[in-house]
Parts: structure tokens; C-alpha cells; sequence
């Protein structure tokens, strides 16, 4: 029955054009890729540096804009806002009001900064999303469609795990910054355990950097606290730099009927990468490899701006609106907040 799991959304009956603002990596690699593969078009890009907005606006073949205000200014667009997150509410706030915008994750830098972008949103009455796409992985829109439906039972047991060597250098905008691994990478993960199974009562978080580098973290363990019947644990190390072999990025859900298990392919030996995977075991019988249409890039950011743009136009719910955004900044602060706790002392009888 895996065949039957979903795995792409459904496009806008009428796609508007996509203004975007920033022109680093993840505009090159995953949003324009993506943005060709769902129909849009480009109408053009702004970066406060023209020389990178010239340089993908050249291969694209749309415009450039010198300002701000010139983007915001047009019409009928819907706004990619892929942005560092100190820049979120001032672009924001130039937008027209009611305007249709995906914001760049994470929603701020921290929760307080999170909270100001929540307002402005809500005060420019801004249909407004925040771009956790690996909700719209096709190997995630599946795993859901499984859980929802049944296929696995009660979950009782998830476990995130990665061992990556990822090269931080690839984010200039990263330098600096005191909030690195949960805040840019295991975001994502905290996202979509939220969407897989709601909220955690609280979290066990510790997060630390590496003495062979000057990147805030990036190292990162917690345990997502769900009550006595369902463990979550992730423990994420972007340290293994020993070459590709025994890198791993992988999701297992078990639950009382049957398990899944996901890799996540891009992040090993990123940007080079490796393919995605879904199977899933029912109990008592073999597990099920689940073809997989797509893969997290660039799939996952089509499928994250068909819902915006439907949304946008009335035609369904938006999924990972801004509140609810807000409501993963608060997770990602919960860690830090228990990483800054001491740990429990162990008794010394001597």
C-alpha cells in the first residue's frame, strides 16, 4: 500500500510571479532550481550586494532591482524572503500590505527576535510562511500520509541522527553569529517532528562547538520530552571529517504497528549529496523500499511555495504559517535555555 502515499502538492491553478530577496547559495542551489521544476517565474531578485543579484539574475534571465522598495513595488508577486534573519522584519515591513511572503528560516535569530517578525506579519496582515520545507520532502509528505492514515500505530519511539562534515564556510552570514546548529540546521528537524507528531512538554538540550573550528556549535543532543509512552532523541555531529564513508542522516520512527525508516541525502557529503530514502516495515512482514518522486532539494521548496501560492489565493490552509513558525522558535529556545542549565551532579561517596 506504500504506493499510495502522496508525495507532491498540489500547484496554484494560477502561479504569480516570485520576487526574491538575497542572492547567496540556497537561492542558487535550491530556490531557483525549484522555482523552474514548479512553473513560476522569476520576475527578479534584490541583494544589497548587486554584484551577486547580477550574477544569478544573469543565468535566471529576470531583472534586478537596485532597492528595496523597487521589488517590494511589484505587482501581484509573492515574496521569497531568503534573507539572514536580523533582516526579516525591516524587508517585511517594506512589503505592501496583504502581501503574500515566504520567509527564510529561521524566523529570527532568536525567540525575541522571532516575536518582532511575528508582529510585523500579523501587523501588515501579511500572508506569511516560513520556509521549513522538509515538511514538503516528498519522502516526508509520504511518512506523514503513513502516520496519519494509520500504517504505523501509536508512535512510541524517534530518533534523528546525524554525522555529517558540513562545510559551515559555504555561509558567510554565519560568521559571527552565537546561535549556529539548532538555529540553521536541527531547526528543520524540530520542525518536522512537531508536524509528525505535535508539540513536546519540553526538552533536555546540550549544543557545543568543536575546538578545531570558531563556529558557535555544531554539535548538538536532546531529548524532546512527550510523556512516558513516546522517546525522541536527536543527536546531530557536523564534525566527521574523516571522508563520506560512516556519514549517516537518518530519521527512524517506530511506532506499535510498524516503523520507517528516512535518509536524508543531501546532507551527506553535502553539496555533492546522496539520494533520499523512505521504507517502511509493518509488523511481521519484510520492509517496503517506497519509490520516492523527488528528493528534499529541490522538491521540498516547490512543494513549500504551491502551498503559500494556494493559500494565497484561498484555495487551502496554510501549513507553517507564521504562528505557527513561532511555535518552533520557541522549541529551538527551549534547548537553548536547558543548554544552559547545569547538569544533574553525580553523587560522590569518597
Amino acid at each position: 500500500m506504500t504506493d499510495t502515499l502522496p508525495q507532491s502538492w498540489p500547484a496554484p491553478d494560477t502561479p504569480r510571479p516570485v520576487v526574491i530577496f538575497g542572492a547567496g547559495s540556497i537561492v542558487r542551489d535550491a530556490h531557483l532550481p525549484a522555482y523552474a521544476k514548479g512553473g513560476y517565474r522569476v520576475a527578479g531578485i534584490y541583494d544589497p550586494d548587486l554584484s551577486k543579484a547580477r550574477e544569478l539574475a544573469a543565468v535566471q534571465g529576470c531583472a534586478v532591482y537596485s532597492t528595496m522598495d523597487e521589488a517590494a513595488a511589484v505587482p501581484d508577486a509573492v515574496f521569497d524572503l531568503a534573507t539572514p534573519p536580523a533582516a526579516h522584519a525591516g524587508v517585511l515591513a517594506a512589503l505592501p500590505r496583504g502581501s503574500a511572503v515566504l520567509v527564510q528560516k529561521p524566523f529570527g535569530a532568536d525567540l525575541a527576535a522571532a516575536t518582532e517578525v511575528l508582529k510585523v506579519c500579523r501587523d501588515r496582515d501579511l500572508t506569511a510562511a516560513v520556509n521549513f520545507q522538509l515538511r514538503f520532502a516528498p519522502m516526508m509528505i509520504a511518512l506523514k500520509a503513513a502516520i496519519d492514515r494509520g500504517d504505523l500505530g501509536q508512535i512510541v519511539d524517534i530518533e534523528m541522527h546525524g554525522v555529517l562534515d558540513t562545510p559551515w564556510e559555504l555561509w558567510s552570514f554565519l560568521d559571527g553569529l552565537p546561535r549556529i546548529e539548532i538555529t540553521m540546521h536541527s531547526i528543520h528537524y524540530l520542525d518536522l517532528i512537531r508536524h509528525l507528531v505535535g508539540a513536546p512538554r519540553g526538552v533536555h538540550a546540550c549544543s557545543l562547538g568543536h575546538p578545531s573550528h570558531k563556529v558557535a556549535q555544531t554539535r548538538t543532543s536532546a531529548i524532546l520530552d512527550y510523556g512516558p509512552d513516546l522517546r525522541c532523541t536527536l543527536s546531530i555531529n557536523h564534525d566527521w571529517v574523516f571522508g563520506p564513508d560512516h556519514q549517516v542522516c537518518e530519521l527512524r520512527v517506530a511506532g506499535t504497528k510498524g516503523a520507517a525508516f528516512a535518509q536524508l541525502g543531501v546532507n551527506l557529503n553535502y553539496p555533492k549529496g546522496a539520494p533520499d530514502i523512505l521504507r517502511i516495515c509493518r509488523k511481521g512482514e519484510d520492509w517496503c523500499d517506497v519509490p520516492l518522486s523527488g528528493a528534499w532539494f529541490p522538491d521540498a521548496f516547490v512543494g513549500r511555495m504551491h502551498n503559500l501560492q494556494r493559500a494565497a489565493a484561498g484555495s487551502e490552509p496554510l501549513v507553517s504559517d507564521a504562528g505557527d513558525s513561532w511555535k518552533t522558535m520557541a522549541l529551538v529556545e527551549a534547548c537553548y535555555a536547558s543548554a544552559r542549565q547545569p547538569a544533574t551532579p553525580i553523587e560522590d561517596l569518597t
